[in-house]
């Protein structure tokens, strides 16, 4: 049971990874040519809210990992 829900939390946190790096290149090649029209600068918010999302699907999978971690100590040392 501890393995499946580890297995699919490192799982999640590749996707978010690779997730992470396509947002990030695109941003930067995106970012270059770009503007400062209005639809420009809604194209570069969108981006930066999507990368803010990544980054907190960060958090949960860490936060994820150590919560699985401590319960699998606590039923070994039980």
């Amino acid at each position: 049971m501890f393995m499946q829900i580890a297995i699919g939390a490192i799982g999640i946190g590749i996707v978010l990874m690779v997730g992470y790096l396509v947002i990030a290149q695109v941003s930067g090649s995106l970012v270059e040519s770009l503007g400062d029209t209005e639809s420009d600068n809604d194209t570069k918010d969108a981006l930066a809210s999507t990368q803010s999302v990544v980054f907190a699907g960060f958090g949960l999978i860490a936060v994820g990992i150590i919560v699985l971690a401590a319960f699998g100590l606590i039923n070994i040392f039980k």
